[in-house]
């Protein structure tokens, strides 16, 4: 489908557009993402429908923006979120020519890597709902829709939102670069761990880790950590503690809740003795499901480490 003609001919005909290839419609949920008496109960609505003043973006696109919905695709939101931090990826994805408020037709496009091709993945912004509640990715700011918007063009790529719930991490990093992906067991790490995340941190890689899964998916433990659940790893540093140094490392979980709550979590008394300025610049003691933790505890908490990257 072609965005730019596609977009024309609806602007001129006065119409919004309508996807015939991936319909308002049970089709592009997926038959078994919900019971049948659910399914039948979905409404699909415009954001110009929920919103009066709806944007594609507003202040620009932060990790902060994505809060996880019904469907179990972590995986994806986990590489989204560090697909935020990492601008020079991003316009690939998110292409900046389309929006509410110039040229709205109802009809937008993202590009994703397949089989070593950018395909551009157009669709109508009708998104579903449930009981008056968002079945996707719900937005932080009520009135910014790109994170709807895109999930919603990855499900078409994928065949439909049920494809979405469980997934690989390492495959949306993929595809949302075109990159080399690399994965540790952090059960039997390489002994320079610190030193691999601060470099990849350092070399704007996108990061991203998972917890296992062999208990019970989406259970939080009582140390704030979820198991079976992906996350983005936000940021590696070594800061001067007490006496010595330490190596702390920042992760997000895409829920935008839930966070770790063992030593170097957000109100924790070990960053009582961190100078105030690098305190200041590394802690946002928010509820926000991004959070800080030590390397050690790194390596119990989580089974997977991964690194993706333009080139090796």
């Amino acid at each position: 489908q072609d965005f730019n003609r596609l977009r024309a001919l609806c602007l001129s005909q006065g119409l919004l557009f309508e996807d015939a290839t991936f319909p308002a419609h049970i089709s592009s949920i997926g038959p078994s993402l919900l019971p049948e008496d659910k399914l039948r109960r979905i409404q699909w609505k415009r954001p110009a429908e929920l919103q009066r003043n709806p944007y594609l973006i507003m202040d620009g696109v932060s990790r902060f923006d994505i809060m996880q919905g019904e469907i179990g695709d972590c995986w994806m939101l986990a590489a989204l979120g560090s697909l935020t931090l990492q601008k020079q990826f991003l316009e690939n994805v998110l292409p900046q020519d389309q929006g509410f408020q110039d040229d709205y037709a109802g009809i937008f496009h993202f590009r994703f890597w397949q089989y070593g091709d950018w395909v551009d993945v157009v669709i109508d912004d009708r998104l579903p709902f449930l009981n008056g509640r968002y079945l996707s990715v719900q937005p932080r700011t009520s009135n910014e829709f790109w994170p709807s918007l895109l999930e919603k063009a990855y499900a078409k790529l994928r065949g439909s939102y049920q494809n979405l719930h469980g997934g690989y991490l390492s495959d949306a990093l993929v595809d949302f670069t075109g990159g080399v992906q690399v994965q540790f067991s952090l059960k039997d790490p390489p002994p320079d761990l610190e030193e691999i995340l601060k470099a990849a941190d350092k070399s704007r890689c996108l990061m991203g880790c998972s917890t296992s899964s062999q208990l019970r998916r989406n259970i939080e433990l009582r140390n704030g950590i979820v198991q079976g659940h992906a996350y983005t790893v936000t940021g590696a540093v070594k800061i001067r503690y007490k006496n010595g140094w330490k190596h702390i490392i920042r992760i997000w979980n895409p829920w935008g809740h839930g966070e770790w709550k063992g030593p170097w979590s957000d109100n924790s008394p070990q960053w009582d003795h961190v100078e105030p300025k690098y305190r200041e610049a590394l802690l946002r003691n928010k509820d926000d499901g991004e959070f800080w933790m030590s390397c050690k505890n790194f390596q119990e908490q989580f089974s997977w480490l991964y690194i993706c990257n333009s080139t090796p």
